[in-house]
């Protein structure tokens, strides 16, 4: 898996190409190191519409001085939604480094997740959680992320749902009522392992990401 770096030759497609390649989607556009909200502000002033999950953390500096911050979600990835063939657009913002894909083939997030993160946000309690690849699964049932599956942790005497965005190999922790969550049948092989167990990824899987 490569980083899709796009010219504005390539855009240039027969007309072989299916509709769905040309019809507008979310993508992953990797960025600069703490460019996330420049990026969003550059992508708006250009009218690509985007979106940039934010969390609010309490930060403590070394002078003991804490402050309240809105951090991305999702360190380096903002979300665009376009027409493949507007990539070039999206490279062409300051603090863009590429599009996330396989080779020259973008790959497209689930419009599901997208809308189920927005809806979420400033109703639940998310924040960032370390990549999970196996652990028990479960649905959450009831509320804005309804329908929305992950690994099942407990942080004290909380449940949070970590939910997997494969894409880009990043999760988020969210904080769901028991009564909300419903087993999901293993499927695949997949392992099941007690509530709160996380492994790291195994080191031989290759992610979607950029390189």
């Amino acid at each position: 898996m490569q980083t899709v770096v796009a010219t504005r030759g390539e855009q240039e497609v027969g007309g072989l190409a299916s509709a769905q390649e040309f019809s507008a989607n979310w993508f992953a556009a990797y960025t600069n190191s703490h460019h996330e909200k420049r990026v969003a502000w550059h992508l708006a002033e250009r009218q690509i519409e985007s979106f940039l999950p934010l969390y609010r953390a309490r930060h403590r500096w070394k002078n003991r001085c804490e402050m309240n911050l809105e951090l991305p979600l999702f360190p380096n990835y903002v979300f665009v939604h376009i027409d493949p063939r507007e990539r070039v657009r999206v490279l062409e913002v300051p603090g863009v480094q590429s599009l996330v894909g396989f080779g020259r083939t973008l790959a497209p997030l689930p419009q599901f997740e997208i809308e189920a993160l927005r809806s979420g946000l400033g109703q639940r309690n998310i924040e960032p959680h370390p990549y999970l690849v196996i652990g028990e699964r479960v649905r959450i049932k009831a509320g804005p992320m309804r329908g929305i599956e992950g690994v099942l942790v407990r942080k004290k005497n909380n449940f949070r749902v970590v939910v997997a965005l494969d894409v880009i190999m990043q999760s988020v922790a969210v904080e769901v009522d028991a009564d909300d969550l419903e087993p999901v049948a293993n499927r695949g092989g997949r392992i099941v392992l007690p509530p709160g167990f996380a492994a790291p990824p195994n080191p031989q899987t290759q992610p979607c990401r950029p390189l």
